[in-house]
Formats: C-alpha cells, structure tokens, sequence
C-alpha cells in the first residue's frame, strides 16, 4: 500500500516560470501548489501510457515568452 502522506519538496522556479505557472493555475481555479502537482501527474500518467517523456526536450530549459 502507497503512503498517502504528502510528502513536501524543495522546488526553485525562475521568476517568468513560476508567474506562468500561477497565471494557469489562476485559469484552472488551482493553488500554484495545486497546479505544479496537476502537472507532475499528467506527465507521469503519459510516460506511463507511452512509455515516453511528454517532451523530447524535458532537460533543456524552457524558453518562456513572457513580459
């Protein structure tokens, strides 16, 4: 059985990353919190249906077109 404690995670964003992040999770009615987790559980839930990573490029660092 899983342990269905929560566990909490040191996380360092970039400052247009992380306002990106809240801006969708503001859309989606979401903590940033709640966003961060919603996405981490998608990208695990596909490389579990495909075998694949969501991106080819998921090292690189993301080129965000924010002002």
């Amino acid at each position: 059985m899983a342990d269905s404690k929560k566990k909490q995670v040191p996380l360092r964003l970039s400052a247009k990353l992380y306002d990106a992040i809240a801006a969708w999770a503001e859309d989606d009615f979401r903590s940033v919190n709640g966003q961060i987790e919603y996405l981490l559980t998608e990208c695990v839930r596909q490389r579990k249906k495909t075998g694949k990573y969501v991106s080819e490029h998921l090292d690189e660092s993301p080129e965000l077109d924010i002002e």
